[in-house]
């Protein structure tokens, strides 16, 4: 019998998967009750989808045990278009990391995508690969789905307009950069050696906008060039260098396969050493032992549409993914952002209060004043301990404290403010990016 309906619920699967769009996307393995045993991507959404499922298919050999497991667990598929490829490795890379599906053991570490920095802020600006982008106003592209292909456009680049890659301190000012002897790149054309004053400030400027303005179009002037050196070197029969010179043209066009800063948000990339932070927190709030665990909620919805609220979770100031939980709202109908939050707080913390799991040492509300007393009389009505409670208003970045009249305006760099403005945003982050994908397709189940 059991068999029997294994065969039946195969069998659904197939005639959903040959429905699937031919083009790049993600897909969705879902048990029984709807959640979500793994994310993987394809160029091809119908045939990916469907090679797990073929009566031919040797899944054992193939792809392992832990895959055959999955698999006598799943009972759907959904899936989800994506524009191209690398908004399909993009969004999978984040999905997971906020989801964390059981059967899905890469990229659910801190590893995250390159970008490629310009310092602009600096007199004479670098231009650097990185993880982890130190300035936040330098201009990022990216990120990247290939390092190694970024890598050596990079060299191109820099071959093309000479900017600088070290890491040096440079200043207009400094008299002694006249005797500074220039590395080798300044040597081989590669660099307009700014270390040495080989170049002013404003014509260096020149070049890192010319950079910038290249990275931002179609680049069209460029290729062209390089095509024609191509065809030319072909006509001579110079093989090796018309190859060199398609080789280029190649890494030139990698530079769209890559997402956006805005829409590929990598929270982890911008997160910072919270330990000031968190001892100006405890001193904001007038406590004698460490706030450790902060716990930030937030709604989001559309026209009162698939409202969904969302819980990150904080240990030591740093993101602790493991705790993260989306609610769809069950019990409110309409736009009514303060009920929408006692539901997700009553329910976030029943087991707390039955004595099974720990209450936070902070609770942050995305919210002003009312969303704070919201959540106060949520915990009032289920007779909890009461957590310190605190709101963050994104308009004036105001801090509302639980007990306190007033409200807190601390400096644009204070620690302790852009941490608090951290968990608000990735719960907001959290709760949006879950919620578009409801409106897309209701694949992804709830907490």
């Amino acid at each position: 019998m059991a068999k029997k309906k294994q065969k039946d619920v195969i069998g659904n699967i197939r005639k959903k998967v040959s429905t699937f769009p031919t083009g790049p996307g993600l897909y969705f393995m879902k048990d029984v009750k709807d959640v979500v045993l793994y994310i993987g991507k394809a160029k091809n959404l119908r045939s990916r989808a469907a090679s797990y499922f073929q009566p031919s298919a040797d899944l054992f050999t193939s792809r392992g045990p832990k895959i055959v497991e999955m698999i006598n667990k799943t009972v759907t598929v959904d899936y989800l278009e994506t524009i191209s490829e690398v908004d399909a490795i993009l969004q999978e890379a984040r999905l997971i990391k906020d989801i964390r599906p059981p059967y899905n053991t890469s990229l659910v570490d801190s590893k995250t995508f390159p970008y490629l920095e310009i310092t602009t802020r600096d007199q004479f600006p670098g231009v650097y690969i990185t993880r982890n982008p130190k300035n936040a106003r330098s201009k990022l592209f990216g990120p990247f789905t290939s390092v190694s292909d970024l890598r050596a456009v990079l060299v191109l680049l820099q071959k093309i307009f000479k900017f600088r890659t070290c890491k040096l301190d440079i200043a207009q000012e400094d008299e002694k950069r006249r005797f500074f002897r220039p590395c080798i790149l300044y040597s081989i054309k590669q660099c307009t050696a700014p270390c040495g004053a080989r170049i002013e400030r404003d014509e260096y400027r020149k070049v890192i906008n010319d950079l910038i303005r290249f990275l931002q179009s179609k680049r069209s002037t460029v290729l062209r060039g390089l095509s024609k050196q191509m065809e030319e070197a072909s006509t001579a029969m110079e093989y090796e260098k018309a190859a060199m010179f398609r080789n280029r043209v190649r890494l030139i066009e990698r530079l769209d396969q890559r997402g956006s800063v805005e829409a590929n948000v990598q929270p982890e990339v911008f997160a910072k050493d919270p330990s000031d932070a968190l001892e100006k927190l405890r001193k904001i709030f007038k406590v004698e032992v460490p706030i450790r665990i902060i716990e930030g909620f937030d709604i989001a919805h559309i026209s009162g549409e698939a409202t969904v609220g969302s819980l990150v979770k904080f240990i030591d100031g740093r993101p602790f993914k493991s705790g993260y939980r989306r609610f769809k709202i069950k019990t409110v109908t309409g736009i009514d952002d303060y009920a929408c939050m006692q539901e997700v707080i009553t329910r976030r913390y029943k087991q707390a209060n039955d004595g099974e799991e720990l209450f936070p040492d902070l609770v942050l509300i995305d919210g002003g004043k009312g969303q704070l007393h919201a959540v106060e009389q949520a915990f009032e009505r289920m007779d909890a301990p009461m957590p310190l409670l605190a709101s963050i208003a994104k308009r004036q970045e105001e801090i509302f404290i639980r007990g306190r009249e007033k409200s807190i305006k601390l400096p644009a760099n204070n620690e302790a403010r852009k941490l608090l403005q951290y968990i608000r945003d990735e719960a907001h982050r959290f709760a949006q990016h879950y919620h578009h994908i409801l409106r897309k397709k209701k694949m992804l189940g709830e907490e």
